[in-house]
């Protein structure tokens, strides 16, 4: 049965010699990794982790996401790895949420840890540097490293990704086995991976493009090159360094490659395919990333719900000032195992070219929204069978011509700015906290960079006068940094629906005028 514990026993089994994770100066061959995955869960359950308890992480990309991953999957536990963006509030919330029993934190963010109140009293772990908390090496220095073999359900879940809330809070994703099972055949299928193949991850294992990438690779066999950080001098002597052969990459990323000195120097002949995708990418951008890299290119479009791709746009599809140039406006076709409608307010089909709401039916659709019965069935307005098969309803906005899938808009508030995900409800929920404001809205405009840039859209109560940048300076004690406004702007009124819904369509309509879509 597929499961992230079996995927390594297996291949731990046929090529404990070969190279499975190379992470800045550490060096793991798949046997190495499962004997440390092993220790791992045989500490985790000396302090009694079991059948799917949580288990938080605060870290980059480092060797021991993996161990951590992969030791608790052997007792059918839960990594939830926390976006290490999270201002040290919103990390409490989600360790508290999760219910977390263990949480294992790299040395850089003890600050973060010691803002946090942890109500529920995990057990630290500390990956690295001097502190008075357990240290990683020596919790599983007395371990044993003989296997641990806990049997797992395809419906178990096997990692929980938190994902912005509409309400303000954010939601744990459930991410089971099979959701996992079903993501690989249409990610290797485009990518072309197999077990020769070298695959290179920039992006942070919070994001289903990171991790989810990442499982697949192992699942392959393959030898993953890690980075801690996006660091592109480092991604110029990796390449050829270790014949890297394939990579996923944000278009942000691909957009400033190719306009650092010494780019065109760099020998990028081993690249068959770059996988891009978590915002929509300019075709200049597109042109650069293919002039210099020399190699396929394939868009995916997906969700964290969705474990991933929902649709691709193949290689072959990328024309670029050529006869099917449209094309690269789009996000492509429906992936493997996954169908795609688009329906109107009622959830009635409608006619190709129509912009209606993006639905998707697959197994790669998620498990469930951790403790949120009602967010997981809002999910799936049409339910779902015995099979768990149902619509997940992504919340985009768009329509399909000639079998294609385009993105037109979203109907949900959601801004995605440089591939990560931000509702306006936290952004103004820390906002309205802020004693000189009557009353907020925040919208995403665009952005040449990331792609859209939160917009904060204020009232100011009487006989107030907050700057911007106090307003700025406020959120920055609430929020990540990317989800801080990039400007606020005074506004005499915050249209509003007879319910009281603000009405983000017409404030965005100004910054948006002259597109012909409303996301960038």
């Amino acid at each position: 049965m597929f499961n992230l514990a079996e995927n390594l026993r297996l291949q731990a089994a046929d090529l404990p010699n070969k190279t499975a994770l190379v992470c800045d100066d550490r060096t793991l061959t798949f046997a190495e990794f499962d004997a440390e995955a092993s220790r791992v869960a045989n500490a985790l359950a000396a302090v009694g982790v079991g059948n799917q308890d949580r288990i938080g992480f605060i870290g980059k990309n480092i060797p021991e996401y993996f161990t951590l991953t992969y030791g608790a999957a052997k007792l059918n536990a839960v990594m939830v790895a926390v976006n290490w963006r999270l201002a040290p509030p919103e990390m409490d919330y989600i360790l508290g949420h999760a219910e977390a029993k263990v949480v294992a934190v790299e040395a850089e963010f003890l600050g973060h840890l010691d803002s946090m109140k942890l109500e529920r009293g995990p057990m630290i772990v500390v990956i690295g540097g001097d502190s008075d908390h357990e240290q990683y090496s020596d919790w599983i220095a007395g371990a044993s490293s003989d296997d641990v073999v806990v049997s797992a359900d395809p419906n178990d879940t096997a990692v929980q990704l938190y994902t912005s809330g509409t309400t303000g809070l954010p939601k744990g994703a459930e991410i089971s086995n099979r959701n996992l099972e079903a993501s690989v055949p249409p990610l290797t299928q485009v990518t072309g991976i197999e077990v020769d193949d070298v695959v290179l991850h920039v992006l942070p294992m919070f994001h289903i493009g990171g991790s989810g990438v990442a499982h697949a690779a192992i699942f392959k066999g393959c030898t993953s090159i890690v980075h801690r950080d996006v660091d592109p001098g480092r991604i110029f002597a990796d390449i050829p360094g270790h014949g890297v052969t394939t990579a996923f990459m944000v278009p942000a990323l691909l957009q400033v490659l190719p306009i650092i000195p010494g780019a065109s120097d760099v020998d990028f002949s081993s690249l068959r395919t770059i996988l891009y995708g978590a915002s929509p990418i300019t075709e200049e951008a597109l042109v650069g990333s293919m002039a210099l890299l020399k190699c396929d290119h394939a868009q995916v479009y997906g969700l964290t719900e969705t474990t991933g791709a929902v649709t691709f746009l193949q290689p072959e599809d990328h024309d670029p000032g050529g006869d099917r140039a449209e094309l690269l406006r789009s996000a492509g076709t429906p992936v493997l195992g996954t169908e795609v409608r688009i329906v109107d307010e009622d959830g009635n089909d409608v006619a190709d070219g129509e912009v209606g709401e993006i639905w998707s039916r697959s197994h790669q659709n998620l498990k469930g929204y951790w403790k949120n019965p009602e967010a997981t069935a809002a999910a799936f307005p049409e339910g779902r069978d015995d099979n768990g098969l149902g619509w997940f309803s992504t919340g985009d906005a768009g329509y399909v011509k000639d079998g294609f899938v385009y993105i037109h808009d979203r109907v949900k508030d959601m801004i995605v700015s440089g591939g990560e995900n931000i509702y306006p409800a936290e952004i103004e929920n820390a906002i309205m906290s802020h004693p000189g404001v009557a009353d907020v809205a925040v919208i995403g405009v665009p952005s040449e960079r990331w792609g859209e840039s939160p917009l904060a859209l204020i009232i100011v109560a009487p006989d107030a006068d907050p700057s911007e940048q106090e307003i700025i300076d406020h959120c920055a004690e609430r929020l990540a940094r990317f989800k801080l406004p990039t400007s606020v702007e005074r506004i005499a009124e915050i249209p509003r629906n007879p319910s009281g819904k603000i009405l983000k369509t017409e404030l965005r309509k100004p910054y948006w005028e002259g597109r012909d879509r409303a996301v960038n």
